[in-house]
C-alpha cells in the first residue's frame, strides 16, 4: 500500500487522517507543528506523542525530507545555490538570497519543465514530473536549517512553470502561509508564470494575495514565439489581458518579466513596444540582463543600452528596475546546476 504523503496535508486534514487511525482528531494540533515549524525529518523526533502513534504513523505515512546534494556559495553577494535530491531521485534547485528586506527564497516547482523557453537551461533536459506540495515546501525548510535564518519571502521561479503544477501550487502556498506553520504572508510570495492563460484567470477567482509574475520577454507576438513556443498556443494579448483581469480581482500589482538579449529583444523599438502593449496595467518591469548558458549564444546587452530601455519604459509611466545579479559567480541562472549534475550522472 502507499504510502500517505503527511507534509502535504492542512491541519484539518491531518486530523481527518488521524480519525481513520483510531486516533484523536485534536492530534493533528502536537503533530502538525512538528512537521511545519521544528521540521522533524522523523517520526521518532515527535517527542510528545506515544509510541503506538509514531508506529502508526511511520507504518502508514511517508515524511518527504529533500537532500542537499550541492550547495554553492557566491563570493560576491553571498547568495547560495542548493541542488537538492528528492526521494525518488530527482534533483531540483533552489537559491537563497539575502536583501535588505529579508531573506528570499527562489523554489522549484517541477523536475525539469515542459515550456522549452529558449535562454532557459532548465527545460534542457525535459520535463520528469510534478512536485509534491511536500517537496515545494521543504526547499525552504532546508534552506532556513542549513543557513540558521528566517526565510521571509518565496518565489515560484525555478526550475518548471508553476501554473503547470497547478492543485499542488495552490496547497503549497495555503500550506506555508498557514499560521500554524512557517506563516509567511501571501503578500511575500511571487508566482511566475510564462503565460498559461487559463490558468491566469483560475488562479485570480482563489482569493490570495499572492503576486503574480509574468515571464514576458517580448514586445511582440513575432519575437514572444521565437523565445517562447508557449506564445503559440497563447498570444501576446490574450496574456496581457489576463494578467489586466488578474489585478481587477486582486488589487495585486503585477511584475513582468523582461529577459534583456543582446539584439534580439533591445532596441528602442522594443521598448516603445512593450510600453504601449502595458500601458496603464499597475505594473512593475523587472529587467534583466540575460544569463548566458552554454547551449545558447545569447549575450547580455552592454549597460548603456539596458538603461536606455528602462528610461524608455519609464517614460510611458511604467515603474521599472534592472534586477541586480545575484550569484553570477556561481551557476545562478534557472537549471544550470541540476543541468551539470545530470549530466555527471549520465542522465542527459
Amino acid at each position: 500500500m502507499e504510502k500517505a504523503d503527511i507534509k502535504s496535508w492542512n491541519q484539518k486534514e491531518l486530523g481527518g487522517f488521524l480519525a481513520s487511525l483510531g486516533e484523536k482528531p485534536f492530534r493533528a494540533k502536537q503533530i502538525y507543528p512538528w512537521l511545519h515549524v521544528k521540521h522533524a525529518e522523523t517520526f521518532e523526533e515527535m517527542t510528545d506523542i506515544s509510541k503506538k502513534l509514531k508506529e502508526k504513523l511511520i507504518n502508514t505515512c511517508e515524511l518527504t525530507v529533500l537532500r542537499q546534494e550541492d550547495v554553492q556559495c557566491s563570493e560576491i553577494d553571498g547568495t547560495r545555490k542548493y541542488l537538492f535530491a528528492l526521494p525518488d531521485g530527482n534533483v531540483v534547485e533552489s537559491v537563497w538570497m539575502k536583501y535588505h528586506h529579508g531573506n528570499s527564497v527562489c523554489i522549484s516547482s517541477q523536475a525539469g519543465c515542459r515550456m522549452g523557453c529558449r535562454f532557459c537551461a532548465s527545460a534542457l533536459g525535459g520535463f520528469v514530473r510534478n512536485l509534491t506540495p511536500a517537496e515545494m515546501l521543504d526547499q525552504v525548510y532546508q534552506i532556513q536549517k542549513d543557513t540558521g535564518e528566517r526565510v521571509s519571502h518565496v518565489v515560484v521561479m525555478g526550475t518548471g512553470e508553476p501554473l503547470d503544477n497547478y492543485e499542488n501550487l495552490l496547497k503549497f502556498i495555503r500550506l506555508i502561509s498557514d499560521e500554524n506553520g512557517i506563516n509567511i504572508s501571501q503578500r511575500n510570495l511571487t508566482v511566475s508564470t510564462c503565460g498559461i492563460v487559463p490558468a491566469m484567470y483560475r488562479l485570480a477567482e482563489e482569493k490570495l494575495q499572492i503576486t503574480l509574475a509574468l515571464s514576458l520577454h517580448a514586445s511582440s507576438q513575432e519575437k514572444r514565439m521565437e523565445l517562447m513556443p508557449v506564445a503559440k498556443k497563447y498570444e501576446i494579448h490574450q496574456v496581457v489581458k489576463a494578467c489586466r483581469d488578474y489585478f481587477a480581482k486582486t488589487g495585486r500589482r503585477i511584475t513582468f518579466e523582461y529577459s534583456l538579449v543582446e539584439g534580439v529583444n533591445d532596441s528602442n523599438e522594443d521598448a516603445g513596444r512593450l510600453g504601449a502593449l502595458i500601458r496603464g496595467i499597475n505594473c512593475h518591469v523587472n529587467l534583466i540582463p540575460v544569463n548566458p548558458i552554454k547551449e545558447r549564444d545569447y549575450r547580455q546587452p552592454n549597460s548603456e543600452t539596458i538603461l536606455n530601455f528602462k528610461n524608455k519604459l519609464e517614460k510611458y509611466g511604467i515603474n521599472v528596475t534592472i534586477r541586480r545579479e545575484m550569484g553570477r559567480d556561481i551557476d545562478g541562472a534557472c537549471g544550470q546546476l541540476r543541468k551539470k549534475f545530470s549530466e555527471r550522472q549520465g542522465k542527459i
